[in-house]
């Protein structure tokens, strides 16, 4: 994962799907993160780099307002432009192979929110839309575990 910008609040799931960018409540400017995950065992494996990105997230809503919306710019993905997940449910998908089961068992069902996507869209020069674009595994699910921020 290259970047993670967060927008700060909270709200429902159905009002930022309904009016997209413009339901996001007013909120204190959030962290924009750099987040290299590494080897992918991170996610499963007890290690300081598992610890830190649980202690990061679990400072969201405590010391840190509680994410509306993440928005995840990856390089993981060999395309041409821009893509963009922008359906309601993105399955995660494990792009690797040669790990243990247990790695591959991993799911982060964090909601999509495809309103938010045609809006980024609208404001990119040509982009390719991925409509059906899968999250990654190992995208966001140690820093927000409890995936209901899309």
């Amino acid at each position: 994962m290259a970047a993670a910008a967060l927008t700060g609040g909270s709200m429902m799931l159905e009002q930022v799907e309904a009016a997209g960018l413009q339901a996001l409540q007013k909120s204190p400017r959030m962290p924009v993160l750099f987040v290299g995950h590494g080897s992918p065992m991170n996610a499963i494996g007890d290690n300081e780099f598992r610890r830190s990105w649980q202690a990061l997230g679990a400072e969201f809503g405590k010391t840190l307002p509680k994410p509306q919306l993440i928005l995840c710019v990856s390089a993981h993905w060999i395309t041409r432009g821009w893509h963009l997940t922008g359906m309601p449910q993105p399955k995660t998908i494990h792009d690797f192979g040669g790990f243990p089961q247990e790695l591959f068992d991993q799911q982060y069902p964090a909601p999509g929110a495809p309103a938010v996507a045609r809006q980024i869209a609208s404001g990119i020069a040509s982009p390719q839309s991925a409509w059906t674009r899968a999250n990654g595994a190992t995208t966001t699910a140690p820093v927000g575990a409890q995936a209901d921020v899309p």
